[in-house]
């Protein structure tokens, strides 16, 4: 994301939300304004509670039976992210909000960032890579590759003959 759209998102964002409230509570009055506010917030805390955890087992679920959990955990991340902003006051944000809880629209983002989701999963001794179900995908020269080592697979021994080396263990 270029930084640019930092300052633009930081004061953009409570621009909107403060004309948002503006014009609801002109429409609605100050305390159904108010009412709804909170409202949505109780109903954010409900829903990141019940989908977060059944977002979750899915997700483990699927690794456990040695599926690509990549889907679920971002649909998982977008669970999350709607449920904060739904909690936070402010009708902008509560719309961003409902719209991330709905499946279609987790699918939909997700076909559009899927193709560049790589989950890693590393156990004792073994690790194994996931790429996302784009058949498509193919490595390209400027992705890097990635060389997972352990103390077994390298080492190195100290540099006697340093200056910053420890003098108590140097060979002089």
């Amino acid at each position: 994301m270029p930084i640019i759209l930092l300052p633009i998102i930081f004061l953009g964002l409570p621009l909107i939300e403060i004309a948002g409230f503006v014009l609801v509570g002109k429409t609605i009055g100050l305390w159904w304004t108010l009412a709804l506010v909170i409202l949505t917030s109780l109903a954010g805390i409900v829903l990141l509670r019940n989908q977060g955890l059944s977002m979750l087992r899915n997700a483990t679920r699927e690794s456990q039976e040695g599926r690509l959990p990549g889907k679920s955990l971002v649909s998982g991340a977008m669970v999350v992210i709607a449920g904060v902003l739904l909690i936070l006051p402010g009708f902008f944000t509560d719309i961003i909000g409902l719209l991330l809880f709905i499946p279609a629209v987790r699918h939909l983002l997700w076909s559009l960032i899927g193709k560049r989701v790589v989950v890693m999963r590393t156990a004792r001794g073994t690790s194994a890579t996931y790429r996302s179900e784009n058949p498509q995908h193919t490595k390209h020269a400027s992705e890097p590759t990635v060389l997972d080592l352990d103390e077994r697979d390298f080492h190195r021994a100290p540099n006697t003959s340093s200056p910053w080396s420890d003098p108590d263990n140097r060979k002089d």
